[in-house]
């Protein structure tokens, strides 16, 4: 042994200067980096388990549904019906979505009454469902994270959970609103450094419920930006229990290997692209703005610059690279821009934002997604349609439901938010994954995907 390491030394003194050099940096930044990650890593989080609401089959909507409740409430006129019809056919929602509970009452009006039955039946069921699978109980958790962007009651969603489940005086607890469709990752990625910020060897668990609250944000009027939403947002919740304890990773599902959260809102464009607002004659509702979807697109190629290097192997990075120069080299400065490297090179699965046909599209020409990547986006909005904060996790249990998660396996969860914001979590699957009793895919999963809808054409309303 120390003769071969004499001998070793020997020969890399015989090597010229401008080659040892090299080598020496070379083998210096390895070290560095080394200690660096070692001292930079973080207390593993865990997803032990999470569970996505599935509502009584006398809450689903279709169109017949939609179009009798036009006619019964006589607030559209006979145009305003055919543009919804229009957006509705070419939305790219099934027949099976969920409607909120005013739609079934037969009063035609949004209350506060409404809105507090649509947020307790969505988020009391699934936070029982994911204790009670995870064989944790309300008094276990130390942190919970409570995302709703158009509903923000007092008492809080929050506290609304803290006092059905009787939690313990010295949760941490945070309401999100405002977030839109990212509340769910980012609703992760809060509940992951609380976790961590907690004294080294504590450990705990962290409560991440969202929904969406549309019953006092259906809109009643004109304004055809502003009915889009009626068309396309459904109801939806789930729950995500996280934990940092060490003996429970032989049951957790997943272990988060890094977030990441872009804020974009300094651009008007970006901020105005939806936003919660009256119209003229002071109906409230969402406005999606025709920039919707360049903002999307613009915002995903800025934050994947910042995620890229994060994830990919440097193999890609360096075929990305050349692609860029070569581009540059030929004079085509268009081509170069529309580059992007093959995120799936760092991910086996990818949760696409799924809030609209649109969208999707936009995101698959964009990375170069084929079919069968953003399948799983699509059978979610036409299954459940755009749950906002909530989609990501249908999408995962829709993975899951297909049996196509194995032990290793990458998994990258995007979604967008109002702002405009972009997030990520990316995830390491534990475990070969298949579905739970409660998930929400059972019972239909076989019947996806259905045939690939045509290519989207930007709306001058969408």
């Amino acid at each position: 042994m120390l003769s071969s390491t004499a001998a070793a030394m020997a020969s890399l003194r015989t090597l010229p200067l401008p080659v040892i050099v090299p080598l020496v940096a070379s083998a210096l930044v390895f070290l560095a980096t080394v200690l660096r990650r070692l001292l930079r890593r973080q207390r593993p989080v865990y997803l032990l388990n999470y569970s996505c609401h599935l509502p009584d089959a006398e809450r689903q909507v279709n169109l017949e549904v939609c179009e009798y409740f036009g006619l019964k409430c006589r607030r559209y006129s006979d145009d305003i019906a055919d543009f919804m019809r229009l957006v509705y056919s070419k939305s790219g929602l099934g027949q099976e979505t969920f409607a909120p509970p005013f739609i079934y009452s037969g009063k035609f009006e949004k209350t506060l009454a409404f809105a507090i039955q649509e947020a307790e039946e969505g988020l009391f069921a699934v936070v029982e469902q994911l204790l009670a699978k995870s064989d944790v109980s309300p008094s276990d958790i130390s942190v919970l994270v409570v995302a709703c962007s158009m509903f923000s009651p007092m008492p809080s969603l929050a506290s609304m959970i803290v006092h059905r489940f009787k939690m313990r005086a010295d949760v941490k607890s945070y309401s999100v609103a405002g977030m839109g469709c990212s509340a769910g990752t980012v609703g992760i990625d809060t509940a992951a450094r609380s976790l961590r910020a907690r004294r080294a060897g504590s450990g705990g668990y962290a409560l991440v419920v969202v929904t969406e609250n549309t019953s006092l944000n259906w809109y009643f009027g004109k304004n055809k930006h502003m009915l889009v939403t009626n068309c396309i947002f459904r109801v939806g919740s789930a729950a995500a229990l996280v934990t940092d304890v060490p003996a429970r990773r032989a049951d957790a599902k997943y272990e988060l290997v890094r977030t990441l959260r872009t804020h974009h809102g300094a651009d008007d464009a970006a901020f105005n692209a939806a936003l919660q607002m009256e119209d003229e004659e002071g109906n409230l509702g969402v406005a999606l703005t025709k920039d919707l979807v360049r903002v999307a697109g613009a915002a995903l190629r800025r934050h994947i610059t910042t995620l890229g290097p994060q994830v990919l192997p440097v193999s890609e990075m360096l075929r990305y690279a050349w692609r860029v120069a070569r581009a540059y080299a030929a004079g085509n400065r268009k081509a170069a821009a529309a580059e992007v490297p093959d995120f799936l090179r760092a991910f086996e699965h990818i949760c696409i934002h799924s809030g609209g046909k649109a969208v999707i599209d936009s995101v698959a020409r964009l990375m170069g997604f084929g079919p069968y990547v953003v399948e799983p986006a699509r059978s979610t909005l036409h299954r459940f349609g755009n749950t906002s904060s909530s989609l990501v996790f249908y999408e995962l249990a829709y993975f899951e439901a297909k049996r196509r998660v194995r032990a290793g396996d990458r998994l990258w969860m995007l979604a967008f938010g109002t702002g405009f914001k972009a997030c990520s979590n990316v995830w390491r699957a534990l475990r070969d994954a298949a579905p739970d009793a409660d998930n929400p895919w059972n019972g239909c999963v076989h019947r996806y995907p259905v045939p690939p809808p045509p290519p989207s054409k930007t709306h001058k309303h969408a």
